[in-house]
């Protein structure tokens, strides 16, 4: 199956950050670019999802969220795609299985907060995701504890990859995931639409 995808090829190092970006925010570039930094990444895609099956209410329509995403993003290495949406991909595993198809010969870094870490016991066929891609977490605020003592962190200290080798992430075989901290942006999507700051999406 043929997707519109941002360019890539065999051998680059591609960070993957997935979510719903409802709205996006300078929190979300923040981490993207810390992210390309600190786990030497080619390049770094955000994975606007139609939806997350975590949660109870749907988020504002895909087009609203690709056309804000576009509209915030300023770095030359970073790309927004639609990639589940096109594919129809529900889950963060078979979203991967499908990239992987797509783009064989690409390396593929999954990326997350520590907030996700501490449920990533709870997301759909997790332990095939650590086993297959490796994982970058970045420590964001009053989840590092947590996150370092969940169940998935827990079940995979064999595969932790010190701090000071980050930089080899893309490169190591699976299972391997490596936390990081950095410095955080205390702001969040679920405070800026409680805020009502999600309005028109602004223009270029």
């Amino acid at each position: 199956m043929s997707y519109t995808l941002p360019p890539s090829h065999p051998g680059q190092v591609i960070g993957l950050l997935g979510g719903s970006f409802d709205p996006p925010h300078a929190g979300h570039l923040h981490i993207s670019r810390e992210a390309l930094k600190r786990f030497g990444l080619d390049r770094l895609w955000w994975l606007v999802s139609p939806g997350n099956p975590l949660k109870d209410h749907g988020p504002a329509p895909l087009e609203r969220r690709m056309a804000a995403a576009r509209a915030l993003v300023d770095h030359p290495r970073i790309d927004i795609t639609d990639f589940e949406a096109q594919a129809g991909t529900r889950y963060t595993a078979q979203t991967l299985r499908a990239l992987r198809r797509a783009r064989p010969g690409v390396r593929f870094v999954w990326l997350m907060g520590a907030d996700n870490l501490a449920q990533f016991h709870l997301w759909q066929d997790w332990r095939e995701i650590l086993d297959t891609v490796p994982v970058g977490v970045l420590a964001r605020p009053g989840q590092r504890i947590s996150a370092r003592m969940s169940p998935a962190a827990r079940a995979y200290g064999h595969a932790r990859l010190a701090a000071r080798q980050c930089q080899r992430l893309g490169l190591c075989d699976t299972p391997a995931w490596c936390f990081v901290n950095v410095p955080m942006m205390a702001i969040s999507s679920t405070r800026l639409r409680r805020d009502g700051a999600w309005g028109e999406v602004p223009q270029k």
